[in-house]
């Protein structure tokens, strides 16, 4: 649980695999759901504190992940 006793953060479960890869896994409401279908965007925000940009790869298809 990434987050996880930082009251500043909000935890984000994740899986964290063999080859290092943290996954986590987003299921939205329906609001949400209508949302994107109607601005087809997702924002995804990320704190480096000046440090340079991790890696970050964004799916529908599980399988993609090797899961």
């Amino acid at each position: 649980m990434y987050g996880e006793g930082q009251p500043e953060y909000k935890p984000l479960p994740v899986y964290k695999s063999e080859d290092g890869q943290a996954i986590s896994c987003w299921e939205f409401t329906d609001e949400e759901i209508e949302k994107i279908k109607e601005t087809k965007c997702l924002y995804l925000s990320m704190m480096t504190f000046g440090q340079p940009l991790q890696p970050v790869y964004l799916t529908v298809d599980k399988e993609e992940l090797g899961l």
